[in-house]
Parts: structure tokens; C-alpha cells; sequence
């Protein structure tokens, strides 16, 4: 099955860390201000900032938070104006990089993207440079033994889901931009609780690197995605377990 990797197995546990020491949340209160700026602050008829709150609520974020960011994005308080940038190039080992930005000083966040792609043997790319292989999808991630990937077949193909990726640690599901909230909703019904639901890209083709690499490539992806700037990194980077075992 195309379009998996375990960098983004990576990026969910993360999650929990990011947490802890309040970089999700900071990440949560970009994403739903720009959210309800663009398609207002009623979720119902707003899907970016419907999965948005999803995320906070997941995350356990407070409501006097959530409610903030609701109201800097409709303008019923100040506060800061984020851009949303896509920048794009390759780790070492030609492993496609994708990195979205919300950000307030867009020299800034073009400065240290550039930075650490150059710092850790990338190179950044055009716009468009790589962006082709990777297609907007919905993901839905559920731990390993809370689905079995026999129920997530069963649920998510009937709902209208596209793919079912199960790897031990995790169950994901993968839907067309369409089919998300019907998909979504068929798990809630059946009472399965999953860890995170969000739009994301997918790459259509993983690249297995191993050695010096890999190695290069994971510094990378670490260093872009640890930029206060940045919300989300994807890659087409997968490597195998005996590789991963190399590294330690």
C-alpha cells in the first residue's frame, strides 16, 4: 500500500511529547485562528476549522483557548495575522520534503527553513518541486490494539474510505477530501476511538533510505518540524527496521 511511511508513525507519537511541553497547542491556536479567518468561526460550515477543534479537543486543549483563536480569526479580538507558506526540497538520499508554515514573519520562517535543509544536506526546491507527489487526503489514526485492521476494513471501506495501512504500532486510514467526515463519523458510531483525524498529504510513492541517508534525512525532518514556525512536515522517507537499528 502506497502512501505510508514511518516518519508519519513518528509525527503521531510525537504528539503526545509536543504536548507536554505546549508546542502542540501553540500549533492548535495557529491553525484554528487562520481557520475561522478564512471560513468563519462556525464550525459546522467551516471543515478546515471543524478537524482544527477536533485536534484541540483530542489534545485536551482548554475551551477559553480554543474559544481565543476562534475569535483573533473572526476579528472580534486583536491579535497576530499568520500566513499560511508551503515550502518544499529534498533531505539527503532524494526523500521528497513538504513544509507547511503559519507564520507571522514570513522572512523569518523562509530564513530557517532554508537554514536547516542547508545545515542537514537537504536542498530546498521551487514551488512545485515536489508537492506532485504527495495528494491531499483525510487520516484517521487509531493506536495498535484498540483496531484491528480486519474492523478498520470492515468500517472504513463500507463509509467510503480509499486505504487501510496497519503496521503494529498504528491502524490509519486514508479517505478522499470528500469522504472524510462520513468516514469519520462511521467510527464514531461504532463506538472506536482514534488518536488523531486531520487532513494531511500522502505521498504517492515512500522512499526507503538506509545508512548515512537516513541518518541525514531523520536530522532534517527533526529540525524543520522542531521550527516555532512550522506546523506540519511530510515526507515520502521510509526505512526499514534493521536500518532504524543501525542508528541506535
Amino acid at each position: 500500500m502506497s502512501g505510508h511511511n514511518k516518519w508519519s508513525t513518528i509525527k503521531h507519537k510525537k504528539g503526545a511529547a509536543d504536548a507536554k511541553r505546549g508546542k502542540l497547542f501553540s500549533r492548535l491556536i495557529k491553525e484554528i485562528t487562520v481557520a475561522a479567518r478564512e471560513g468563519g468561526g462556525d464550525a459546522n460550515g467551516n471543515p478546515r476549522l471543524r478537524t482544527a477543534l477536533l485536534t484541540a479537543k483530542t489534545a485536551n486543549m482548554p475551551k477559553d483557548n480554543i474559544d481565543r483563536a476562534i475569535k483573533r480569526g473572526t476579528g472580534e479580538l486583536d491579535g497576530v495575522n499568520y500566513e499560511e507558506i508551503y515550502y518544499e526540497g529534498y533531505a539527503s538520499g532524494g526523500a521528497a520534503v513538504l513544509v507547511q508554515t503559519l507564520t507571522d514573519n514570513k522572512n523569518r520562517a523562509a530564513s530557517e527553513v532554508r537554514h536547516a535543509f542547508s545545515k542537514y544536506g537537504g536542498n530546498m526546491g521551487e514551488p512545485g518541486s515536489v508537492a506532485w507527489m504527495f495528494a491531499k487526503k483525510g487520516s484517521i489514526v487509531f493506536e495498535g490494539g484498540t483496531l484491528s485492521e480486519e474492523e478498520a476494513m470492515d468500517i472504513g471501506l463500507e463509509a467510503g474510505a480509499e486505504d487501510v495501512i496497519a503496521d503494529g504500532d498504528t491502524v490509519e486510514i486514508h479517505t478522499a477530501l470528500g469522504d472524510f467526515e462520513a468516514v469519520k463519523e462511521a467510527f464514531e458510531k461504532a463506538g472506536k476511538e482514534y488518536t488523531n483525524a486531520e487532513i494531511t498529504f500522502v505521498p504517492s510513492n515512500d522512499l526507503e533510505l538506509e545508512g548515512k541517508n537516513l541518518a541525514g534525512a531523520m536530522k532534517l525532518l527533526d529540525a524543520l518540524d522542531d521550527l516555532d514556525d512550522v506546523q506540519k512536515v511530510w515526507s515520502n522517507l521510509d526505512f526499514s527496521d534493521e536500518a532504524a537499528a543501525a542508528l541506535e
